[in-house]
């Protein structure tokens, strides 16, 4: 066992995501405490890197969710004074941040995904957002899905039924970012399938089925325990529970990542899985899917968050 000694949990930022970061990193310290380990948790502020050089971390686990934290950003300049930490390296994260470039690897995997154009706000300006819709409709038909294309936790995303949601769907989304992600609309059973490695290649863990209640898995439903109903295994056939981990590995192979990703997806009705986006800092809060899919599977929260900072502080060493 390498020494855990000086572990420093990341979370809070400054995104739109910051409480639910600073929830996660205080469940994951508890988790540490329980497991034996003592952590300290840190915000991404002026004086994070006068703490980090004073007293270098053995290692340092980034639950710092939404931009920074999932960017690479963060992870780059931890690189850059020598601190070991957990997840995937910078570049990697750039790549599934951006869900575009994600959706754009993934397809050239052999994965399904949903028909897609991407917008920056200005294009609505220059041409016309009359006329663009009605390109963007006829192209993808109705009903849409339509989300910043770098952003979690569904903010400034949501499903558009008529041509005429379109517009406020689009400034709704332009408040979280200037480029949006346009998808044509898949209905089905939405799981989330998280990925681990712990040393010998990475493991899908039990796919978590989402059964939100009327107003979607918005932001609320996410986070606010009793309203969103979880099944974990997923109610899916054998070989659709077996395509959408394999599904998953892809995507987290695919893009490069390192130590612990979780993806999305849609299942229609007739067993086709559709791979939505991918994720480099999964919440860890009691209603988040990846602690869910580990208690159960045969790894406890503590013990994974545990292996995976002795991983990294390997890394390190």
């Amino acid at each position: 066992m390498y020494n855990l000694d000086r572990i420093v949990i990341l979370a809070g930022g400054l995104s739109p995501e910051r409480e639910v970061s600073l929830h996660s990193g205080h469940r994951v310290r508890d988790a540490l405490a329980e497991a034996g380990i003592d952590a300290v948790v840190a915000d991404a502020d002026s004086e994070l890197l006068t703490q980090l050089r004073a007293d270098p971390p053995s290692a340092v686990f980034p639950v710092i969710h939404g931009a920074s934290g999932e960017d690479g950003a963060i992870r780059e300049v931890l690189g850059l004074i020598g601190a070991p930490y957990v997840g995937s390296v910078a570049s990697a994260c750039q790549m599934a941040f951006d869900k575009p470039t994600a959706k754009a690897l993934a397809a050239t995997a052999g994965l399904i995904t949903p028909a897609s154009v991407t917008l920056p706000r200005e294009i609505f300006h220059d041409l016309g957002a009359a006329a663009v819709i009605d390109l963007i409709v006829a192209r993808l038909g109705l009903p849409l899905y339509i989300k910043p294309s770098r952003g979690g936790s569904a903010l400034g995303a949501g499903q558009v039924r008529t041509a005429a949601e379109l517009p406020a769907a689009l400034l709704s989304c332009f408040a979280y970012g200037d480029i949006a992600l346009i998808e044509r609309f898949i209905p089905g059973t939405e799981v989330a399938v998280g990925v681990i490695d712990l040393g010998h290649g990475p493991q899908a863990l039990p796919a978590v089925e989402i059964i939100p209640g009327a107003g979607g898995y918005d932001y609320a439903a996410r986070y606010t325990p009793g309203k969103t109903e979880f099944y974990v295994p997923a109610r899916l056939p054998g070989m659709v529970a077996a395509d959408v981990a394999r599904i998953a590995i892809t995507a987290h192979t695919v893009l490069g990542l390192r130590d612990l990703s979780r993806t999305d997806l849609i299942v229609d009705e007739e067993g086709t899985a559709y791979f939505l986006e991918v994720n480099v800092s999964p919440g860890m809060t009691e209603t988040s899917t990846l602690p869910m899919a580990l208690e159960a599977s045969d790894h406890s929260f503590g013990t994974t968050c545990v292996r995976l900072l002795e991983i990294a502080a390997a890394r390190g060493a």
